[in-house]
């Protein structure tokens, strides 16, 4: 998740949080906050000066990490701190792995410019002196950005107008069109890695686990997501591209619309199941118009190939009349916002 003001001047800051007295011991640095002892070390153009970063309280936990509200050189952003564990909690091999992911994530982000895509200010690896501040009291994003799993959350029962849901689609279409132009692929396309600023503007967050696409689609295989977003072939461990991020998108455009979570009675796994055996798929209310819907089930198509590309999506929904109302009706019933404890505290 990352930082930015309403006007585009906000980003990311990148940042691992392990104790590296013993990797710098291995690189002959010794435990000085300088780079005295040793040949100085090429700096990578999408590193941070660590003095001029501060950290503040905590957002969100995840498997790996955390993400912290923070400054950077004045600037109001989004920190995410990777959790490489205790020394000795894990082997060489695997914090060596875990750093090769993070240099990975870097290499493809700091490249992007996109408006629908959040910016990225820059990264530091093995920095120990960075400093946090704690704080009392409710902790959420920068005020200026929301997640926008806590936006549809907090639409959950009156639901948003139609315009607003081509727009958000077109928001997010248009962020994977560009990404898929540069050959990268996001894998892991959710509503909850996905921010909205002020001008109520979607931007595509975290690239934990997106890669550049790979010419040999042999070369892309195994289970890369979250459950419930996951195209049936990577559910299946069979070879993917970059129509799985299609898929979820496919998804991510009915929760928009329906504000709402698919799915809420299942499982991950009877889920994953279903998807892949039975051909699940959630249910396009009746009140959805035909124009959206069509995009939804083109999109979460079994076959990859008939799933349409991303700029093909984008001219459709460009092609919409929202002048004539159709959204989503609003309900009374209680939903399953439970699901979204952990994102609705962002906002």
């Amino acid at each position: 998740m990352e930082g930015g003001d309403g006007g585009g001047g906000g980003g990311f800051v990148r940042a691992d949080q392990i104790d590296l007295r013993k990797i710098r011991k291995q690189e002959g640095g010794g435990g000085s906050r300088g780079r005295s002892g040793g040949a100085a070390r090429e700096k990578p153009e999408w590193e941070i000066d660590p003095s001029k970063l501060v950290i503040k309280g905590a957002i969100a936990r995840g498997t790996f990490g955390t993400v912290h509200r923070g400054v950077y050189d004045g600037l109001d952003v989004a920190v995410k701190l990777l959790d490489w564990g205790e020394e000795g909690a894990r082997t060489e091999a695997e914090i060596a792995s875990l750093r090769a992911a993070f240099t990975q994530e870097v290499v493809v982000w700091h490249k992007l410019d996109h408006l629908n895509v959040t910016k990225f200010v820059g990264a530091i690896m093995g920095a120990t002196d960075l400093e946090i501040q704690t704080e009392s009291g409710q902790l959420g994003m920068p005020t200026n950005i929301c997640c926008v799993v806590s936006y549809l959350i907090k639409n959950r029962r009156r639901k948003l107008p139609f315009k607003v849901v081509v727009q958000m689609a077109l928001d997010l279409a248009r962020g994977l069109s560009y990404l898929h132009s540069k050959k990268v692929v996001h894998r892991d396309v959710k509503t909850e890695n996905m921010l909205m600023d002020k001008a109520r503007t979607v931007k595509i967050a975290d690239f934990g686990v997106a890669r550049l696409e790979a010419q040999n689609p042999n070369d892309m295989t195994g289970e890369t997501g979250t459950l419930g977003y996951m195209a049936p072939e990577v559910l299946n461990g069979h070879p993917y591209n970059r129509k799985c991020d299609v898929y979820s998108f496919g998804i991510c455009l009915w929760e928009i619309y329906c504000c709402d979570m698919p799915y809420p009675d299942l499982t991950f796994a009877e889920v994953s199941s279903a998807v892949v055996r039975q051909n699940l798929r959630p249910e396009i209310p009746r009140c959805c118009p035909s124009s959206l819907g069509n995009v939804m089930k083109r999109c979460w198509d079994a076959n990859p190939d008939r799933r349409p590309e991303m700029d093909e999506v984008v001219a459709i929904l460009e092609a919409i009349d929202t002048t004539k109302g159709g959204g989503m009706i609003p309900t009374t019933s209680s939903g399953a916002a439970s699901v979204y404890a952990g994102p609705e505290a962002l906002s």
